[in-house]
């Protein structure tokens, strides 16, 4: 039983829960229990919701302190479905790496070429700046300790003019934002690196402790 509690690790879209791996070591090492499922990100929301508790009730069941979230990209957009529709009983505080808050103009490409169903699955539409009432409505209000970390390097120096800048090349750091939101932080790191960099890991670690960056 661990009475600091449990971090479940929610990875991004077309990942896997091992590209949590250095989090969640980091997280053990923290004294916290970890949970990074493998969950189903190509299927709409509700279905990932719906795969997940379960799964995430029976990890809260093994320990005794809070449950934490992180999470990276699309997996941003997970915890938040799932707060507002499954909340766990336990809820502590949440980190999200990179979440496409307010959608990504990348996704709004891949529709407008009706490449979405294809690249994105079912999660497509929650994924685009101007979502449907439903899907905003589904994502829920802000009410529990969040920390936001963005970052402002694209993996590639090339000119990416459908995303304002700064940008992580694939979500600006302004669709990172929320109402409601505790911290925020822009670091030098890139979305798709940004899950193995030590201060990313330190920051996010350090909001789960402090409720602050």
């Amino acid at each position: 039983m661990s009475d600091r509690g449990g971090i479940l690790l929610l990875h991004g879209h077309g990942r896997l829960g091992a590209s949590m791996v250095r989090l969640a070591r980091a997280a053990r090492r923290a004294g916290y229990a970890t949970l990074s499922p493998n969950y189903p990100y190509r299927r709409p929301l509700e279905d990932i919701v719906d795969w997940l508790a379960p799964r995430v009730a029976a990890f809260e069941a093994g320990f005794t302190g809070p449950l934490h979230i992180i999470t990276h990209s699309l997996g941003g957009l997970v915890a938040r479905a799932l707060i507002a529709a499954r909340p766990p009983q336990r809820l502590g505080r949440v980190v999200m790496l990179a979440p496409p808050n307010k959608g990504s103009e990348l996704a709004d490409l891949l529709f407008r070429l009706r490449l979405a169903r294809l690249v994105l699955g079912g999660a497509g539409p929650i994924l685009r700046t101007g979502r449907m009432a439903a899907d905003e409505a589904a994502l829920g209000s802000i009410i529990y300790p969040l920390g936001i970390i963005a970052g402002d390097r694209p993996l590639f120096p090339l000119p990416l003019p459908l995303l304002p800048r700064p940008h992580d090349g694939k979500v600006s750091i302004a669709s990172t934002h929320v109402a409601g939101l505790a911290d925020h932080l822009t670091l030098p790191v890139t979305h798709t690196l940004m899950v193995y960099d030590r201060r990313v890991i330190a920051a996010a670690l350090a909001f789960l402790k402090d409720g602050a960056f």
